[in-house]
C-alpha cells in the first residue's frame, strides 16, 4: 500500500458518512492539543512563579551545587544560543507552529507517539513565543552544573525542555515506524 493510501485510509475526509466533524477534529488534533496545553501551562506557571519569587540573576540551590533555580532573561534561542535574535525567533516560532499544525492531522491515526512529540514541540514554541511577545525576552531558570568537572549547562526553561524532548521522541517514533530520521 502506498504512503498516500495509508494516510488516506487512517485519516478519512471530513465528509465521510457517519463521522461527525468533532470526532475527526479530536482524532487529528485532540492528543496534540492536550500535550501542547500541558507543556504550555507548565511553562507559563513555572516562569511566572520564578518572575514573582526569585530576583533577577539570583540562584536558589535545589540539589547542592548541581541544580539551582537561577532567574535569567534570554534574548536568544534555547539554552541561550544566538543572543539578541529578537524578531527572527518570533518568526521562527510562528513558522514552526504553523508547520506542526499543518503536519499533525496528516499523521496516521495510530501514530500517537508523533502527536505527543509534536505537542511537546508546539507547547514549547508557543511558551517561548509568548514570552518574547510579552516582554522581549524569555525567562529561563533551570541551571544544571557539575562543578567537579567544570560542567555548566546554560540556564533553560520548561519550554526548552519540551522542545528538546519532543525532537527526541519524534526521532524515536520515526525509527519505530521503520523510517529514517
Amino acid at each position: 500500500m502506498s504512503e498516500e493510501a495509508r494516510i488516506a485510509e487512517s485519516n478519512p475526509p471530513a465528509e465521510s458518512p457517519g463521522r461527525p466533524v468533532a470526532a475527526l477534529f479530536f482524532q487529528r488534533y485532540g492528543l496534540l492539543l492536550l500535550v501542547t496545553s500541558i507543556a504550555l501551562a507548565a511553562d507559563i506557571i513555572t516562569k511566572r512563579i520564578v518572575e514573582a519569587q526569585i530576583p533577577l540573576y539570583t540562584s536558589i540551590p535545589v540539589i547542592g551545587p548541581y541544580l539551582s533555580w537561577t532567574h535569567t532573561q534570554n534574548t536568544g534561542a534555547a539554552f541561550s544560543l544566538f543572543q539578541n535574535g529578537g524578531a527572527f525567533f518570533i518568526v521562527v516560532a510562528l513558522i514552526v507552529s504553523a508547520v506542526i499544525l499543518y503536519y499533525a492531522p496528516r499523521l496516521p491515526a495510530g501514530d500517537w507517539l508523533s502527536r505527543v512529540a509534536l505537542g511537546l514541540q508546539l507547547g514549547g514554541a508557543i511558551g517561548n513565543l509568548l514570552d518574547r511577545l510579552r516582554q522581549g525576552y524569555v525567562t529561563d531558570f533551570i541551571h544544571f552544573q557539575i562543578p567537579e568537572i567544570g560542567f555548566d549547562w546554560p540556564v533553560f526553561n520548561i519550554a526548552d525542555s519540551a522542545i528538546v524532548v519532543g525532537v527526541i521522541v519524534l526521532i524515536a517514533a520515526s525509527f519505530l515506524r521503520g523510517n529514517k530520521a
